[in-house]
């Protein structure tokens, strides 16, 4: 079976999101780009186009799911790519013509018997390229296959958006009513998710912004939209489980340490625990010391939990990525992702294993002396320490507020 080759663009730098798909229409003859606007969720539908590089073949309607736009893609995005993949070589219907009332659509001719060489779906502003990627992995079926996930990026507004936290409701780029992500964490993961970084030539784009976006994705490949070399990007292949297992905390491709035209990143990596109530009065100081920080860290009071640091625009959010591995029984080990496994042996410490302080501080400016200071006030002291796991169970669980307990 010949499978359909989708690339996935988004970023909510919509102008170098709209370059690279342009640039792959253009490029890749025969192809198509599939979007979603949940721009038009408030009047309870969300609008697909489907176009080429000659223009738009056609548009549909899909209605909201549980009064959720980006629940309406999720449902709307595999049947879609799918009726791609099973159309003629030279006719493709409007999007969700049997639905919304479509005509077929003569299409360019496709070098791919079956449809379109390459399914192009570029994402509304706010959409999370992780999820559509995880969405068709698991619901697409053989028919489809994704080969890359490409991040549009404006090198000039990197820092603006990363240190942007308005809220994307405030912004009118909410996705759901119960959206409460920001722009700046949704900037953030839509940098770090993909492999590809598709960048627009930007007069105002100085060395340090070059140098924030190297640090902040180090194991990018930064493509330049406008020298035709986004096409081999997006044909390259793409492991979904292996991206899910780079951003999950337990065994997350940190940054390393790097000081370059003014940017610095600091690695901090300890294996002590916090103490819960030192940590939670400077957590404040330590959220506004970079553009962006992340990472797993150790609180004393909860000794067996492994927790997840994630800030951006002066904005923090802390939630429990399930247990240490050391804290497993060994029957369970067998059950844990290789990958896992090999990142808690690089951590591995004689008598707590896996537990540890990892993390990554990036910003323009960084005071990484006083960072660090403020970081070491926060370590169980020795007496502290020496007193042992039950008596830092019995410490005040200042977390219990941002965890939801």
């Amino acid at each position: 079976m010949t499978r359909l080759p989708v690339v996935i663009v988004g970023g909510l730098h919509a102008e170098a999101r709209r370059a690279a798909v342009e640039e792959l229409l253009v490029t890749v003859p025969g192809s198509v780009a599939l979007h979603h606007d949940l721009s038009t969720a408030v009047q309870g539908t969300v609008v697909r186009t489907l176009r080429d590089a000659t223009g738009v073949l056609g548009t549909g309607e899909a209605p909201l799911v549980n009064d959720c736009a980006c629940c309406a893609l999720r449902e709307d995005l595999v049947p879609e790519l799918e009726r791609l993949a099973d159309a003629g070589p030279t006719l493709l219907q409007a999007p969700g013509s049997a639905r919304a009332g479509g005509t077929p659509i003569q299409a360019p001719g496709s070098a791919r018997a079956g449809g379109s060489p390459l399914a192009i779906v570029e994402l509304w502003d706010s959409v999370e390229p992780k999820a559509m990627a995880e969405v068709i992995a698991a619901h697409g079926g053989p028919e489809l296959a994704v080969t890359g996930v490409i991040t549009g990026v404006d090198p000039a507004l990197l820092l603006p958006y990363l240190g942007n936290g308005d809220d994307l409701m405030d912004a009118g780029l909410a996705a759901a009513a119960t959206d409460q992500r920001t722009i700046a964490d949704t900037w953030a993961r839509q940098l770090e998710y993909a492999p590809v970084l598709a960048l627009v030539d930007s007069p105002e784009a100085d060395d340090a912004d070059r140098a924030l976006l190297a640090q902040l994705h180090p194991t990018a490949r930064q493509v330049p939209i406008g020298h035709g070399e986004l096409a081999g990007a997006a044909l390259g292949g793409f492991d979904v489980e292996a991206a899910a297992a780079a951003q999950h905390p337990a065994c997350a491709l940190l940054p390393a340490d790097a000081d370059e035209a003014g940017v610095s990143t600091l690695v901090w990596h300890r294996d002590r625990p916090f103490h819960p109530e030192r940590l939670y009065a400077a957590l404040e100081d330590l959220t506004c010391a970079a553009a962006r920080s992340r990472g797993r860290f150790w609180l004393a009071d909860r000794p067996d939990t492994l927790l997840h640091w994630d800030a951006a625009g002066g904005a923090l959010c802390v939630e429990s990525a399930g247990p240490w591995l050391v804290s497993l029984p060994d029957a369970a080990w067998d059950m844990v992702p290789p990958v896992r496994r090999a990142a808690a042996a690089l951590d591995w410490h004689p008598q707590h294993g896996d537990c540890c302080q990892h993390l990554v501080f990036t910003s323009p400016g960084l005071d990484r002396d006083g960072l660090a200071e403020i970081l070491e006030s926060c370590l169980l002291t020795d007496a502290e320490y020496g007193a042992g796991r039950e008596s830092w169970k019995g410490l005040p669980r200042a977390f219990d507020t941002l965890l939801e307990i």
